[in-house]
């Protein structure tokens, strides 16, 4: 009777395993499968949130239909007590494995509010975006430049002091060490005094996120950092038989190439010309140098060149001076960089506007004068018009 007995509790037992075993298998399945969710939603977490509250708010919003397999899956891998608050994009069909790693993961959130502070060659703005979930696009609600404004509009204010709202500071090309301090100084949402003026040249056009309160000269700092690895690296790879001899010479150069195009694709040439006038011993003569011996690099010119500007000997008058100008003009980004060390091989050796924001290229005073000539009649047209 006994082993009756026995027989059957045995059975009984593996019975029940197997039903326990078949639910974890189930719930995994259910934890690991594609969710519901059928359009990206955008999912703010407020601090001192939990699994719980966070769990049944996703499935009020159709993001997962079993809040309780979702808990007990962020328990089961250790990752509860992992939850940060924030604004979180949890895609289409996303698996609760999937949000529960979105919203439990290292970093800044996902979605939400951005604010943008472009620092400009010609104006600096900030730009409080909003990024829609469905398309994954962002759209402007502010904009406004600090500097000019004596208040921020409500937009801005609104959303700077909350805990999911991202930060990041876009620098362009070209833009000077000083247009980036004094920039620097008008976000509030920076802190602390900077003592001077980096280096021209030595800040690297970029985008960097920063966190609310970050201090202005460990962002100079970074900046400066960044800037002197792409300088190294590409100093390292550069091409054989340039005309200077050392990477701050490089700088100058790039500086210089910046402010003369915009067009990516013309770098390499414009960097050309400027390698072979110094090979030949011919004077670089380029307008970017004398503006920025005229502002020293604090702010924009704002007109043409007169003739007696053209005329007066400076260390930056490049039709006066031989060879490069003391220091760089501007902050290059890595693109003219590399376009000063690894220059396209060319026998160009001018170089003017050809009406479309590009240029017309010369190897000789002839062509040159050819298309200076085509140059001044298409300005002559807008005038007339």
């Amino acid at each position: 009777m006994w082993k009756h007995v026995a027989a059957n509790g045995l059975s009984l037992l593996i019975v029940a395993l197997l039903a326990v075993g078949g639910v974890v298998a189930w719930g995994k399945r259910a934890y690991e499968q594609p969710g519901p969710l059928a359009e990206a939603i955008c999912l703010r977490v407020e601090p001192g949130s939990n699994m719980r509250r966070v769990s049944k708010e996703l499935a009020a919003r159709g993001a997962v239909d079993t809040p309780q397999i979702m808990r007990l899956g962020a328990t089961y891998t250790e990752r509860s007590d992992d939850l940060k608050a924030g604004s979180f994009l949890i895609r289409e069909g996303a698996s609760m494995a999937d949000i529960v790693g979105e919203i439990t993961a290292e970093g800044q959130s996902t979605c939400g509010t951005e604010v943008v502070y472009r620092i400009g060659v010609t104006e600096s703005e900030i730009r409080v975006r909003e990024l829609d979930p469905a398309t994954g696009r962002f759209d402007i609600v502010a904009e406004f430049d600090p500097a000019a404004e004596a208040e921020a509009p409500e937009a801005y204010t609104e959303v700077a002091d909350r805990n999911d709202t991202r930060f990041r500071i876009a620098m362009a090309e070209g833009v000077t060490s000083w247009q980036v301090v004094e920039a620097l100084k008008a976000a509030d949402f920076l802190s602390g005094d900077v003592a001077g003026v980096p280096p021209e040249g030595m800040l690297a056009p970029d985008s960097y996120e920063v966190r609310p309160g970050a201090i202005r000269e460990d962002l100079l700092a970074l900046m400066q950092e960044r800037q002197g690895d792409r300088l190294s690296t590409a100093w390292e790879n550069r091409a054989e038989g340039l005309p200077y001899d050392t990477p701050a010479e490089a700088l100058t150069m790039a500086s210089i190439v910046e402010k003369e195009t915009g067009v990516p694709e013309e770098r390499g040439q414009v960097a050309s010309v400027f390698v072979n006038r110094l090979r030949e011993g011919m004077r670089l003569q380029t307008d970017p140098t004398v503006i920025y011996g005229i502002t020293n690099g604090e702010g924009v010119l704002g007109r043409g060149l007169r003739r007696s500007e053209l005329d007066a000997a400076t260390p930056y008058n490049t039709y006066q001076i031989d060879g490069l100008p003391p220091t760089p003009i501007a902050n290059p980004g890595l693109a003219s960089i590399e376009a000063a060390l690894n220059p396209d091989e060319t026998d160009l050796l001018y170089f003017v506007a050809d009406g479309t924001g590009g240029h017309a290229f010369g190897r000789t005073l002839a062509e040159h004068n050819e298309n200076v000539a085509r140059w001044r009649a298409i300005e002559a047209e807008r005038q007339s018009n």
